[in-house]
């Protein structure tokens, strides 16, 4: 078959094919195109959920009118003149794909008007010719309109789901952009009807937050601030105990991209790997951002997909900046040392000892104290419930004072706030597990043993390069690991902790996250997880009785722990009914 040089519309219509994949897409393309314009109002009106019509207006600087045919034109583009300007983007579409793709699957219209004009002008553009612009009468800014999304790629067009099922991916990308864009109004119709106003964030970012994924993450979720190595990393992280079933609340932008990338999703999910609950996902909104020439975002058609020069500092930065946010996370919501417990008699100071070691002591409590009345409660609580203090609130810790136990299984305390429960099996395992890293941690040195028979691993030539690189990383972490040829690794002595594993398949998990992303966190995860099975053994157990001075000690410790809020598998340790909420369930003051 003789080579021969493809028409443009065919051309135009195979890029379609890597750039508009289903509405949502020419919804991205278009909106982007209006936030490089400067608008600051940007309206979507979607037809049977993008099939019949996509429309977008804004209120940006507009197109000339000799330039409208020429914007549908391929590789035509006014945000880069050099390959200096394609090394360091700034804009948000670049390519010059995006309207001339649209105009190959769909009835086009482009019309604009520059500021300082009387009348804008108007093009059409179907089955690969463009009409000669005419005047129409518009407020400045530009509007574009995609009638019949596919008509003339049935097969394409065969594929489109639901019309509601379209239109929720296109709800969806305008939440994200929103995200990017607090400056900027959106408002989002399908046929005929509002669907989502989101006004400008005059009152900050948590505005934004709350109007897009809703007021429990924009007043729980922990903001992060943080800039190094020529990057600066913000935005707000949810908790782990608000981890959601889908990973469906995860934006993160670079430079105001959003983007899905596995250097990303790895560093963040090794940020939560000590805190969250088995198959659940972490709710974040972050922007990243640094010097557009140290990251390429001209590797995929429609710019989901980055790659950066320094991507092992990237990786850090945002496992660092997770990582302690999430271990600053105290039960009471505390991050300060502990406040001074109440004074113990024949103690030598009021320092609390470790739960499960106290001594059954009266309490001596300050003379404002005012005891409870010793009203005796349901769920067989103690009497020495009774003697438990009421504070001012200036002087009252964030768990507040314990007044029982309830079932064997849980501690009820009154803080200021009202009432707290605590699950005390879960609470003491988050405690003991910190104790017990903290302790490994502080002895600066992994004990280690040699194997009477060193493992012999077979691996690709590339494996053992990184086994040979990395070898001092191994020496430190307690193993061994030397090159015994070109395609196999000899492990000689692994840390005691883990002499029982199965040292060929963690080393083979090592070496593939050290090929990937270029840092592997695997050893500490698995010392990680042999000391939460050893906390959750040393921790007590349910039924277990403890004195009013024990289950204080445990509040205190508590809020002096890193990460207590929630326990080893990522459980909450603790919830809190405050006062309003106590009222609303015995309908006072109604």
């Amino acid at each position: 078959m003789s080579i021969r040089v493809l028409p443009d519309h065919l051309v135009n219509q195979i890029a379609a094919g890597e750039v508009i994949e289903r509405p949502a897409s020419v919804v991205k393309e278009l909106v982007e195109n209006a936030l490089d314009a400067g608008a600051r109002l940007i309206e979507i009106d979607i037809e049977a959920g993008g099939a019949k019509l996509i429309r977008v207006a804004d209120d940006g600087g507009g197109i000339a009118p000799a330039e409208l045919a020429l914007a549908l034109c391929r590789h035509a583009t006014s945000k880069i003149a050099s390959m200096e300007d394609l090394e360091s983007v700034r804009s948000l579409g670049f390519r010059g794909e995006a309207l001339p793709s649209i105009a190959s699957v769909s009835r086009l219209t482009l019309a604009s008007r520059q500021a300082g004009t009387s009348l804008g002008h108007r093009v059409e553009a179907s089955s690969g010719g463009v009409s000669v612009p005419q005047p129409e009468a518009m407020r400045p800014g530009t509007r574009v309109e995609a009638w019949d999304l596919f008509y003339n790629v049935p097969a394409r067009r065969k594929f489109l789901k639901a019309e509601r099922t379209e239109f929720g991916h296109i709800e969806d990308w305008v939440r994200s952009l929103a995200l990017a864009r607090t400056d900027v109004e959106f408002r989002l119709s399908h046929n005929g009807k509002a669907q989502l106003p989101i006004r400008p964030a005059h009152s900050g970012e948590r505005q934004r937050l709350r109007a897009v994924l809703g007021p429990e993450f924009a007043e729980r979720a922990l903001e992060i601030d943080v800039e190094g190595a020529g990057a600066r990393l913000r935005g707000w992280v949810g908790l782990p105990t608000d981890a959601r079933s889908q990973a469906d609340q995860q934006y993160f932008y670079v430079n105001g991209r959003l983007v899905r990338d596995r250097l990303i999703a790895h560093a963040v999910r090794q940020a939560y790997a000590d805190v969250l609950f088995h198959g659940r996902h972490p709710a974040f909104v972050l922007h990243l951002a640094l010097e557009p020439a140290r990251v390429d975002v001209n590797v995929h058609p429609a710019k989901h997909e980055v790659r950066f020069r320094d991507g092992r500092t990237v990786h850090d930065m945002i496992y660092r900046s997770l990582h302690e946010a999430l271990a600053g996370t105290r039960a009471g919501g505390v991050v300060a040392t502990p406040m001074p417990a109440p004074e113990v008699e024949g103690a030598a100071d009021a320092t609390p000892a470790p739960v499960g070691s106290y001594r059954q002591v009266p309490l001596h409590w300050p003379q404002a104290a005012q005891p409870l009345a010793s009203y005796r409660a349901l769920y067989a609580v103690t009497d020495a419930a009774a003697a438990a203090p009421v504070h001012p609130e200036t002087e009252v810790p964030p768990l507040g004072y314990a007044l029982a136990q309830l079932h064997g299984v849980f501690i009820l305390a009154e803080s200021a706030a009202g009432l707290v429960l605590v699950d005390m099996h879960a609470a003491h395992e988050r405690i003991t597990y910190e104790r017990l890293k903290s302790a490994l941690d502080a002895s600066g040195a992994t004990h280690s043993q040699a194997l009477l028979v060193p493992v012999q691993i077979a691996v690709s030539a590339r494996e053992a390069d990184l086994a040979e690189q990395a070898g001092q990383r191994f020496e430190a972490l307690g193993f061994d690991v030397a090159r015994a040829g070109p395609e196999s690794i000899s492990v000689r002595r692994v840390p005691s902790a883990l002499a029982d594993l199965d040292i060929e398949a963690l080393v083979r998990d090592v070496l593939a996250d050290l090929r990937e992303h270029g840092e592997s966190a695997r050893i500490e995860e698995t010392r990680n997880e042999l000391l939460a099975t050893l906390a959750c053994h040393a921790s007590v157990r349910a039924n277990r009785r403890l004195s009013l001075p024990e289950m204080n000690a445990l509040l205190r410790d508590m809020e002096a722990t890193e990460r207590s809020g929630q326990c080893n598998h990522g459980r909450p340790t603790w919830v809190q009914l405050d006062k309003a909420a106590l009222d609303r369930l015995f309908l006072r003051g109604r």
